[in-house]
């Protein structure tokens, strides 16, 4: 129990960052997804727009990244 409470006081609120980066993530690859289809049909996209779904694709996936569960080194 007291191991469960030290990990909980050096990362608070990890569960809950997951879940929100985790949405995040699935909504920016949703809205690059939707893109990926518009351009497929042979409809105009604008290059900014591709732009900010792709950072934003990455923003989001960096964050779980450098959220992830680290093994700790012994």
């Amino acid at each position: 129990m007291r191991a469960r409470l030290l990990a909980e006081a050096r990362t608070p609120w990890r569960g809950l960052r997951r879940g929100l980066w985790l949405a995040l993530f699935a909504s920016a690859g949703v809205g690059l997804a939707t893109m990926l289809m518009r351009g497929a049909s042979g409809e105009s996209v604008p290059s900014s727009d591709w732009l900010i779904q792709v950072v934003a694709v990455g923003v989001c996936g960096s964050l779980l990244w450098f959220d992830r569960q680290r093994l700790p080194v012994e």
